[in-house]
C-alpha cells in the first residue's frame, strides 16, 4: 500500500469512529450544538480527503452526508430516529467503501442509492417548507449541483464587493479583530488537491471559521491555479502570515487587513497602537482603507514581533515534527530485535559466570541499555484501550435498537493502555459480553418498569490499572444470573456433579458459563445468547496470562471482569528444578519462597497454612510426571499469590531470576493445562514455562 493511501485509509477510520461517536451524542440530544458541529467538520473533511485521493464514489457519498447534515445543522431538517437510521446506513457505507479500497487500492460499490435517499429526503423537506410557505432559499450545492457555477474572482477588490461579501460580512460581524486576507500560492503542485486541503485544515485549526475563494470543495479537489485566497478573523495580518509561512505546503503568502471593504470595525487595544516605550505602533486604525497592506516585521517592535512568532505554535501551527507512523511490521521488527539482544545479553552473563570471569562494568552498562531500550520498546508498543473501545457505544446502539431497548451506555479509563497484542486479541470477548449484556442482560423497558426500574438500562465498561495488570469491567443493571438455574444446568449437561455443586459458592457456580456451550437461556437469538461465546472470552485470556470472572445479583444486574496483564513476551522469570529438568514460573505469581516445611496432610491432602488460609501443596515432580523427582521432605515451597490460585508448588530447588523472552505455545501445543509458553536460555536450552492458573 503506498503512503498517501495508508495515511488516508488510517486518517478516515479515525473520522469515522469520530462520526459514530458523534452521532450517538446528537441522538442523545438533539439540540447539542457541539456535537452537531464536530459532525459537520468531520464529514467535511472525510469529504475533502476522498476526493484529493480521486476516490468519487467515497466523496459522492461523503458529499451527500455533508449536505444533509448542513440541513439538519441549519434546523431545517429535525433529528429523528428514521434520520439517524439514514445517516448511520450512510457511515456504514463509508466504511464499507474504506474496507475496499484498504484491500484493492479501489472501491466498486456504487454511493448512488444510499445517496439517492440522502438527497430524496432534502428536497422533500425543502418542499414542505416551501409548501408551508416558508421557502428556504438553497444554494448550488444543497440541491446538488456543482460549485462549478460559482464565479472565482481574481482579485481582493473583486471578491469583498463580489459573491462572497455576504459571507464575508457574517464572518467579521461580531469579532473585535480585523478581517484578513491571505493569498496563498502553492507553487507547482503535484498533489494540489492534497496541498490545499492540508492549508484549509491548518487554517481551520488555527483560527476557526474562514471563507475562501475558490469555495474549499474546489481547492480539496485541486480545481485553482497556482494559488487561491483565504479570509480569516485573526490578532492582525502579521500573524495570519507568520502562521501560513509555517505550513510546509505554501510556498508564498501575501495578507490585507480587509475590514474596511465589508464595513467592519474591529477594536484596537492601546497596546497594539502604542508599545511600552511610548511610541506609536505604525499599524493602522480601525477603518484604514482596504488596500492597507501589514507593514514589514522591522516596523513592529520586539515584543509584537514575539507575539506574532508564538501565537502560531499555540495554534497547532509549529513546522517543528513532533510524531511519525510507523508501520506495524516495523514495529514488530524492532521489538524481535529487542529480544534478541536480551537472549545474547544472558548469553553473554552466563558465559562470564561459567568461565568464573569477574563482574564487568561494561556489562553492567550494557545490561542498563538494553534494559532500557527495551523498556522503551516496551512503551511503543502500548496503545490507549480507546483505539478499541470507541467503536462500542455504535455497536450498543445498533444492538438496542434492534432490540427494543434503552440503553445508556458509558465508558471510564479509555486512556489506559496496553500492549498491543493484548489490545488486538481482548477485541472480540469484550464485544461477546457486549452483546451478551444488552441482548440477555439488559431487559425491554416494559419489563424494567414493571420491577419499578427506569425503562433506560445502563451499561458501564470500566478499565483501571494497579501495577502491571488492568481490569476492565462491563457491568450491566439487567434481570443478572439465576445462579439455582445454572446448578440445574450443569446437572443436565453433566458439567458437575450435585454434591460438586453443593460444595460450591456462588460465585464459582456464575464461573461455569465459561463452560463451552454453557447456557441458561431457553431463548437463542441471532446477536448473542448469555454463555455462547463466553468460553471464547475464556480461553483467549488465559492465553494472555490473564483471569476472567462473573459476579452477578437476580434481578440486580451482572459484572464480567477481565484482568489482564500491561505487557507481554520480556517476563521476569524464577527458574526451579524438579528432578533432572528445569522449568520457568513467572516471578509476579509468586508470593513467597521458602523451605519444605510445617507441611499437615488433611484426607489424604498436603497443605500448609499461611495467615489462617489454607494452601493446598502441589507437587511439580507428580504433576509433571518427572520419575527423578523428589517424593521425600526434601525441597522448595513456592506459595502462590491467592489473587491469581491459592496453592504452593513443591520443587527440588530453586536456581535463579532472569529476565527471558517468553514464546508461547502454538498449533497442537497451544491450550495444553499447566503450560504457558517456552524460553530460550542463554546457553541455547529451551525451557518451559509453567501456568500456575491450569497447572
Amino acid at each position: 500500500m503506498d503512503e498517501h493511501r495508508q495515511i488516508f485509509i488510517h486518517e478516515s477510520h479515525e473520522q469515522i469512529t469520530e462520526l459514530n461517536n458523534s452521532l450517538l451524542a446528537l441522538e442523545s440530544n438533539p439540540e447539542d450544538a457541539e456535537a452537531m458541529d464536530a459532525i459537520f467538520r468531520t464529514a467535511h473533511t472525510l469529504k475533502g480527503n476522498a476526493a484529493a485521493m480521486g476516490y468519487e464514489n467515497a466523496s459522492t457519498l461523503a458529499h451527500a452526508l455533508e449536505d444533509l447534515l448542513d440541513e439538519v445543522r441549519q434546523g431545517r431538517i429535525e433529528v429523528s430516529p428514521e434520520l439517524m437510521d439514514l445517516l448511520f446506513d450512510g457511515i456504514d457505507e463509508l466504511e464499507a467503501m474504506l474496507a475496499e479500497i484498504s484491500e484493492t487500492g479501489e472501491t466498486t460499490i456504487d454511493p448512488e442509492e444510499t445517496g439517492g435517499e440522502i438527497r430524496a429526503l432534502i428536497e422533500a423537506e425543502l418542499a414542505a417548507d416551501a409548501a408551508a410557505d416558508e421557502p428556504v432559499e438553497a444554494d448550488a450545492e444543497t440541491v446538488g449541483e456543482t460549485d462549478e457555477a460559482r464565479e472565482t474572482p481574481d482579485r481582493v477588490d473583486g471578491l469583498v464587493s463580489g459573491d462572497l461579501a455576504d459571507a464575508l460580512t457574517t464572518l467579521a460581524a461580531g469579532a473585535d479583530d480585523p478581517l484578513v486576507h491571505a493569498r496563498v500560492d502553492v507553487g507547482d503542485s503535484d498533489m494540489k488537491g492534497v496541498d490545499g486541503l492540508f492549508v484549509l485544515q491548518a487554517v481551520e485549526g488555527a483560527f476557526g471559521d474562514y471563507e475562501s475563494a475558490p469555495p474549499a470543495d474546489d481547492i480539496e479537489d485541486g480545481d485553482y491555479d497556482e494559488g487561491f485566497d483565504v479570509f480569516v478573523v485573526a490578532d492582525s495580518p502579521a500573524v495570519v502570515e507568520a502562521g501560513l509561512d509555517a505550513v510546509s505546503q505554501v510556498e508564498s503568502v501575501d495578507v490585507t487587513d480587509v475590514s474596511a471593504a465589508v464595513g467592519h470595525e474591529p477594536v484596537v487595544a492601546e497596546s497594539e497602537v502604542e508599545g511600552d516605550t511610548g511610541k506609536a505602533d505604525d499599524r493602522t486604525e480601525a477603518g484604514a482603507d482596504a488596500d492597507t497592506t501589514t507593514p514589514a516585521t522591522d516596523d513592529l517592535d520586539v515584543e509584537a514581533v514575539d507575539e506574532v512568532t508564538e501565537k502560531p505554535d499555540r495554534a497547532g501551527m509549529d513546522d517543528s515534527i513532533s510524531s511519525v507512523r510507523v508501520d506495524v511490521d516495523q514495529l514488530d521488527t524492532l521489538y524481535g530485535l529487542v529480544e534478541q539482544l536480551v537472549t545474547s545479553r544472558i548469553k553473554l552473563r552466563r558465559e562470564m559466570d561459567d568461565l568464573d570471569i569477574k563482574k564487568s562494568e561494561n556489562l553492567d552498562e550494557l545490561d542498563k541499555i538494553s534494559s532500557n531500550l527495551q523498556n522503551t520498546v516496551m512503551d511503543m508498543r502500548l496503545i490507549p484501550l480507546k483505539k478499541v473501545v470507541n467503536k462500542f457505544p455504535r455497536l450498543v446502539r445498533d444492538i438496542a435498537r434492534d432490540q427494543e431497548k434503552q440503553v445508556d451506555f458509558t465508558i471510564e479509563g479509555e486512556d489506559i493502555e496496553l500492549d498491543r497484542t493484548i489490545l488486538t486479541e481482548i477485541r472480540d470477548p469484550l464485544m461477546h459480553i457486549l452483546r451478551n449484556a444488552v441482548d440477555h442482560g439488559i431487559e425491554s423497558p416494559e419489563e424494567r418498569e414493571a420491577v419499578d426500574k427506569p425503562p433506560e438500562g445502563r451499561v458501564k465498561l470500566t478499565a483501571t490499572r494497579e501495577r502491571d495488570h488492568v481490569t476492565i469491567e462491563v457491568s450491566d443493571d439487567g434481570g443478572g444470573l439465576d445462579v439455582d438455574s445454572i446448578r440445574t444446568k450443569a446437572v443436565e449437561k453433566g458439567v458437575k456433579t450435585q454434591g460438586e455443586l453443593d460444595a460450591m459458592t456462588d460465585s464459582e457456580v456464575y464461573d461455569l458459563v465459561f463452560h463451552p456451550g454453557f447456557s441458561t437461556n431457553e431463548e437463542i437469538t441471532d446477536i448473542s445468547g448469555r454463555g455462547v461465546g463466553m468460553d471464547v472470552v475464556h480461553s483467549t485470556v488465559t492465553q494472555l496470562d490473564g483471569t476472567v470472572s462473573v459476579d452477578s445479583e437476580p434481578g440486580e444486574g451482572t459484572t464480567v471482569s477481565l484482568r489482564l496483564p500491561v505487557t507481554v513476551a520480556i517476563v521476569k522469570m524464577m527458574f526451579v528444578r524438579v528432578g533432572d529438568t528445569e522449568y520457568g514460573i513467572p516471578v509476579k505469581n509468586i508470593d513467597e519462597v521458602a523451605r519444605l516445611k510445617d507441611v499437615h496432610t488433611v484426607k489424604g491432602d498436603e497443605v500448609i497454612e499461611h495467615d489462617d488460609d489454607i494452601y493446598p501443596v502441589v507437587r511439580l515432580g507428580e504433576v509433571l510426571d518427572e520419575p527423578a523427582a523428589s517424593r521425600n521432605g526434601d525441597g522448595m515451597l513456592l506459595r502462590i499469590r491467592p489473587e491469581k490460585r491459592q496453592v504452593a508448588l513443591h520443587c527440588d530447588a530453586v536456581l535463579d531470576q532472569e529476565e527471558v523472552v517468553v514464546k508461547p505455545l502454538e498449533g497442537v501445543l497451544s491450550g495444553i493445562p499447566g503450560l504457558s509458553g517456552t524460553a530460550v536460555l542463554g546457553d541455547g536450552d529451551i525451557v518451559t514455562i509453567l501456568d500456575v492458573v491450569t497447572l
